[in-house]
């Protein structure tokens, strides 16, 4: 799995015009499943999220997690962020999990997101044409890859 993590100070996602997921301060995360992730990149992935130090502390500097500061998240899946570009100008999306394989962990992802938060988790939908909306916060953006992480 891929993760574009980013601090938000607002994030949405609009589906036809109408908003599907919203939320304030938290962590608009941008998901990429590819068929070799399972249940441990989920585990892993999830609480490695919620624990993530990129909030600021009393003294400016980041040190609090989504779950100090009580944030929200909004997850979005985007195959996209495996595509391969080595070859050409039209990127290959082979390493992207088929709707099969992708939609189950995606949902089991999310789960997994709610239990480690202690709260709903926004979304937008699978494969739907998603607009989505974000005050970048810092900016900071993260770049986390469970097949990274040893």
């Amino acid at each position: 799995m891929i993760a574009v993590i980013q601090r938000v100070a607002e994030a949405s996602v609009t589906i036809e015009k109408q908003v599907k997921g919203k939320i304030d301060t938290g962590l608009l995360i941008l998901l990429g499943i590819e068929e070799a992730d399972g249940e441990e990149d989920i585990s892993w992935l999830s609480r490695k999220i919620a624990n993530l130090r990129v909030f600021n502390d009393e003294e400016g500097v980041m040190n609090k997690s989504l779950l100090d500061i009580d944030g929200n998240l909004l997850v979005i899946s985007q195959f996209t962020l495996h595509a391969s570009t080595k070859k050409g100008n039209r990127p290959s999306y082979i390493k992207a999990a088929k709707p099969d394989t992708a939609v189950p962990l995606y949902k089991k992802f999310i789960k997994a997101c709610e239990q480690q938060i202690g709260k709903i988790v926004a979304t937008g939908e699978f494969g739907a044409d998603m607009k989505v909306g974000l005050i970048n916060d810092g900016p900071v953006t993260i770049i986390i890859d469970t097949k990274d992480k040893k």
